[in-house]
């Protein structure tokens, strides 16, 4: 739980890189990144000097030279502003600034060194430089869940880049999906559209919080430092973003690949993972020469939306388990590739449940209604009956601001979903229902709550026309005599 204090140091160093000028929320975050990073390596550093002194032996993998002492955090941060600045600037130690030795300092730093090709250092100022290496410094980042915590409250700061299908999923969303799914101990996870990792991180902090005891189990912490998280991400921003999320949650070798998770490079990843939690970019539209072909021979679309959910079905092994967020026009769009792919899961898998979400859910990126797809690979069918949920709360309001409120419909989700055997029974009167497989085909596989709720019409009974007249005469004489009586007081 982040604490006050935290929040306190945190909006400090956001102000002040805007008032330096640097106002974009996604620059702010990556430079903010890229410090942070240089001071994990010092961190790192001491702690191998730490433990080759105390059994005196020569430093194992050594993040810096003798000579490259002036590039550490603990030697420049004393610096004066101008010096400091130059140290980043202008190649000096072995030809190098501190920003190169950043760059090139590879795979033994981490999963994040490995996204610094493209890296750009923007702080323009020793200024500026100097406040946020202060700031930064004053940050007790000891403890695991402080550093995640840190870095989760400064990504909830991305309010303004919703651009380009680049907005963050409310934690509170993508923790009620990992609680639906109840990752298991040998799960193999994949976020095939990561951005931030926000999936793969809370997917993490689920085992931490109700399987605590799997970790003094060798081979279950080889295989969730290893081999349990998986991701792809085109943006190169995102990419570095995500891998120092999920570095700070304390997963340093993840699987993540920079890349487009749709395109042919990407075609040998198939029947590979057990579990696919993700919010794909959806209103977007690509062309079918960027498309791998075994993603257009299932849903023949250039729909991002649409691929997606080819492209998952594709991923996951037989068994394994989706869920998903898509825009509401998947669940009842009336093209052929919407019909196409709704029948596809519907009938060739298992559909195990749909959750309606208000429109207000991403607000302030967007407003679009939008709703959580779970279903599991089969290959034979499986669909009986799916579990509808008309969520109509989440625990915020749902105009911009987005502020806490009481009205929360999500303990209530995750109570009725396990709890299956309760709902067969259940009116579609209500929040939540089943409907069997035969019905859903009937309606051309639509998948829209409303297609199936029943809404129950309270009659109210009216006055005869006569009696409603003679009451509206009533009032007009009683308000001609107040108005009279009014007039003669004022003479």
């Amino acid at each position: 739980m982040i604490t006050g204090e935290l929040k306190s140091q945190v909006d400090k160093i956001w102000e002040t890189f805007w008032s330096g000028g640097i106002s974009n929320p996604l620059s702010v975050i990556e430079q903010f990144t890229y410090l942070l990073f240089i001071r994990r390596l010092d961190e790192r550093q001491l702690l191998e000097e730490k433990k080759a002194n105390t059994v005196g032996i020569p430093i194992q993998n050594a993040l810096f030279t003798p000579a490259q002492k002036e590039l550490r955090w603990s030697s420049f941060k004393n610096k004066d502003p101008e010096s400091m600045f130059e140290l980043f600037t202008k190649p000096s130690v072995d030809g190098m600034t501190v920003f190169d030795h950043m760059k090139q300092v590879g795979h033994t730093a981490g999963i994040f060194a490995d996204f610094m090709k493209n890296a750009n250092f923007i702080i323009a100022t020793p200024k500026l430089l100097d406040q946020v290496v202060q700031l930064i410094d004053a940050i007790d980042m000891k403890d695991r869940d402080t550093k995640g915590d840190l870095y989760e409250y400064m990504l909830s700061k991305i309010a303004s880049a919703g651009t380009n299908g680049q907005f963050r999923t409310p934690r509170h969303i993508i923790r009620m999906m990992v609680d639906m799914v109840k990752p298991k101990k040998d799960d193999i996870i994949c976020d095939p559209s990561a951005g931030t990792a926000g999936f793969l991180v809370t997917a993490s902090e689920y085992y931490r919080e109700n399987h605590n005891d799997w970790f003094l189990d060798k081979d279950f912490r080889d295989h969730f430092n290893n081999e349990m998280f998986n991701g792809i991400e085109i943006d190169d921003t995102m990419v570095r973003i995500g891998a120092m999320n999920l570095q700070l949650h304390g997963i340093d070798s993840p699987n993540l690949t920079k890349g487009n998770a749709l395109g042919e490079s990407m075609a040998d990843i198939r029947d590979q993972y057990s579990l696919i939690l993700a919010n794909p970019p959806f209103k977007g539209a690509l062309d079918y020469d960027v498309v791998e072909g075994s993603v257009l021979k299932m849903v023949k679309s250039k729909r991002t939306e649409l691929l997606f959910l080819a492209l998952m079905l594709r991923m996951l092994k037989t068994g394994g388990r989706c869920a998903v967020i898509v825009p509401d026009g998947v669940l009842f769009g009336s093209s052929k590739a919407h019909k196409q792919i709704r029948q596809e899961i519907i009938e060739n898998h298992k559909l195990d449940a749909v959750i309606s979400m208000p429109s207000g859910v991403f607000k302030p990126y967007a407003g679009v209604s939008t709703a959580v797809l779970f279903f599991t690979k089969t290959g034979t069918g499986g669909t009986d009956k799916v579990w509808f949920y008309d969520m109509e709360a989440d625990g915020y309001s749902l105009d911009d601001k987005r502020s806490p409120v009481k009205d929360n419909d999500i303990p209530e989700i995750l109570s009725r979903y396990h709890s299956m055997e309760n709902e067969q029974a259940r009116a579609r009167t209500e929040k939540s229902f089943l409907v069997p497989f035969d019905e859903i085909k009937e309606n051309d596989w639509d998948l829209s709550i409303n297609r199936y709720k029943e809404i129950v019409y309270e009659e109210i009974e009216y006055d005869p026309p006569a009696t409603i007249i003679s009451d509206i005469e009533t009032l007009d004489k009683q308000r001609e005599e107040a108005l009279t009586a009014l007039k003669e007081m004022l003479q």
